[in-house]
């Protein structure tokens, strides 16, 4: 039976081998074949199974898909289809002619969604522009900055212990005053109103959706302190919207967006509703595939009679939708108003919660049954499981990518541009069958030309850049695809080495951003003053030594005074603050057209947001910044790192 798995496997997109970390290749066992093709709907455990999934991927393949994806000025190749065919450009007009089998098409000089009809058949057909809307577009031939921020961090008086949307607008504004062009921020897709411990942004409910927690509203409570007290704190802000719901009158705008908002916005709400009343007294009911089977399926005639008798509840989740819309909306416009050409950069996460909305609302659309995560490497020699799943490629297909273009849209709603975290997972994924071994997974190709040109074809629509999480090893030529496509990589300065020598920050890739370090990797202060050593041993993790970082700390400044950021001697390793002083003005000569410095960088801060491969052993996605969010920059030595990074920017 192997050959023949083997050979399904491949059909399917999935990889029978991979290469490990010291370059030697792995076969995945039969086992795990079976399991992964079982779970995206191609069962694969008999010579009979394996038959009948062949044949399923070939009726797959025949007819017109509901959506086909083209590149501008390129001819449109439909295999063996022919016949008349009629096509009505977005703009109007349009062409017709007839198609024999494996002729083309003739090529499409416009982007945008045309409406093919061949014979009884019809499709959309996506036109991609050669690129996406790039920095340089955004930045006309200047050398730009910007900020990262959390937004949990931020703070306001009154907040109620979370990050709001109106500290960040206040936060955008004195960045744009500073001369700063993009504000970074983190994931603000929604969580789960009623299990108030899920609060990772990383493994959201779901990502065409909004944290309601960051909605601006009094809630009564103090400070919750330097650490954020999620359970508290939401509850607390729950409560508040509530409250002001109940007094709500503006319903015509109210019904003007949820009309907007179509079905996902209502299914989301209908979820949040229907989550709250199935779990109250049962606990395992927290996951949707434990309710009772009737309401696992939205469009179930129980999912239709709740929706008839909550309306009430279910219009009070839509409200905190529109609620969070209107705050991004604000701080968004905020940060053009500040002169911002970029302004706020959403964070796309790879992948949603399993239990969540977007796992309830579009089943046939996610990969079920199985967990993403990345194969055995040199620090996590198990592998990882990662508790999320993404897309399924034979679902995007069938939907006519209905929900990957939702959530695009969804993002960059408010924003001028997007980071697609873990990039790579365009190309491939790592997945892993429920009750497997992280390291017993296989990698699922995905269909990432179609997404690359829905990619840049959103971005042109929406006049936003989109960024690429890069880091780590990717498939081979993806690289060259994230280029062609005028998507732009990180280039962060812990990983531009060659050998021990730290590259000069002039050579580094002029269309990548440019950034000193990330949400999961140690500040500069920390990393200086070997704060992340200190955790690691502390939580018995591997990591570098005191001795190693000593070699690396003399390495860095010696970057450091060649670039111009030093002129001093090294500075003590306790003094992590001058280590930011300077890693400011190094990030300020990159060869990047944008660089984003981490808000924690600016602050000299030691603490890192993230230590991955930890859950409650480090404070993840709690940490609270220490300055009021519009005093941040006042801050004098705040104030110098900017000035100094703004001044070596225009040099």
């Amino acid at each position: 039976m192997t050959s023949g798995l083997h050979h399904l496997a491949q059909a399917a997109g999935l990889e029978t081998r991979w290469r490990d970390v010291d370059g030697n290749d792995q076969i995945v066992s039969d086992e795990s074949l079976a399991a992964v093709l079982g779970a995206i709907g191609l069962p694969a455990r008999s010579m009979e199974e394996i038959a009948e999934s062949h044949e399923q991927l070939r009726v797959d393949a025949g007819g017109l898909p509901p959506l086909i994806t083209a590149d501008i000025y390129e001819p449109i190749r439909l295999g063996e289809l022919s016949g008349s065919y009629k096509i009505i450009f977005e703009s109007g007009g349009g062409t017709e002619g007839y198609l024999s089998p494996h002729e083309a098409i003739p090529a499409i000089a416009e982007a945008g969604y045309h409406q093919l009809s061949i014979g009884d058949l019809s499709s959309t057909i996506a036109v991609a522009p050669r690129r996406a809307y790039t920095i340089a577009d955004a930045a006309q031939g200047s050398k730009i900055w910007g900020l990262a921020v959390q937004l949990y961090g931020l703070r306001r008086p009154g907040d109620g212990g979370v990050g709001d949307f109106d500290a960040l607008a206040s936060f955008v504004k004195e960045a744009g005053a500073r001369g700063a062009d993009a504000v970074a921020i983190s994931p603000v897709h929604a969580l789960f109103s009623n299990d108030l411990t899920r609060y990772g942004p990383y493994a959201p409910s779901n990502r065409a959706a909004y944290n309601i927690f960051h909605v601006s509203e009094p809630t009564g409570i103090s400070d919750t302190g330097d650490l954020i007290d999620w359970p508290v704190a939401n509850e607390a802000k729950l409560k508040a919207l509530r409250a002001r719901f109940d007094k709500f009158h503006d319903h015509a705008a109210l019904a003007a967006f949820r009309k907007a908002g179509g079905i996902g916005l209502e299914r989301h709400a209908i979820f949040e509703a229907l989550h709250a009343a199935l779990s109250e007294h049962h606990p395992a009911a927290n996951d949707w595939r434990q309710w009772p089977e009737a309401y696992q399926d939205p469009n179930n005639a129980a999912v239709f009679r709740f929706q008839d008798d909550n309306a009430h509840e279910i219009a009070f989740h839509a409200y905190l939708q529109y609620r969070a819309d209107e705050g991004l909306r604000t701080a968004h416009a905020k940060a053009r108003e500040a002169g911002m050409c970029i302004g706020l950069i959403a964070d796309l996460a790879v992948g949603t919660d399993q239990g969540g909305s977007h796992c309830w609302s579009r089943q046939n659309e996610v990969l079920r049954g199985l967990e993403i995560g990345a194969p055995p490497d040199a620090i996590n020699r198990e592998g990882q499981s990662w508790g999320i799943t993404a897309f399924s490629p034979r679902g995007l297909i069938a939907s006519g990518y209905s929900a990957f273009i939702d959530m695009l849209r969804h993002a960059l709603r408010h924003a001028g541009g997007v980071r697609i975290d873990h990039v790579m997972g365009l190309a491939r994924l790592w997945l892993i069958p429920h009750g497997y071994k992280s390291s017993e997974g296989a990698y699922l190709r995905l269909p990432v030309q179609d997404l690359m040109r829905l990619i840049t074809l959103e971005s042109q629509r929406h006049r936003a850049i989109v960024l690429g999480e890069d880091l780590g090893t990717l498939p081979e030529g993806f690289q060259n695809r994230l280029d062609e496509a005028g998507i732009s990589g990180l280039r962060v300065m812990w990983f531009e080495r060659t050998g021990r020598q730290f590259n000069p920050p002039s050579q580094w890739t002029k269309s990548a951003v440019a950034m000193t370090s990330t949400h999961d990797l140690p500040t500069v202060a920390g990393w200086w003053q070997g704060t992340d050593i200190a955790w690691r041993d502390k939580l018995h993790m591997a990591g570098d030594s005191l001795e190693t970082r000593a070699e690396d700390r003399a390495d860095l400044w010696d970057a450091f005074q060649k670039s111009g950021a030093a002129t001093d001697q090294m500075p003590s390793e306790n003094d992590g603050a001058a280590a930011a002083d300077a890693a400011c003005a190094h990030l300020g000569y990159a060869g990047c057209t944008l660089a984003l410095l981490p808000i924690e960088d600016a602050l000299a801060v030691s603490d890192q947001p993230n230590l991955p491969g930890t859950t409650d052993e480090h404070p993840n996605w709690r940490r609270r910044l220490p300055i009021a969010a519009e005093d941040i920059l006042r801050r004098p030595d705040v104030a110098a790192r900017l000035a100094a990074l703004d001044k070596a920017r225009k040099s």
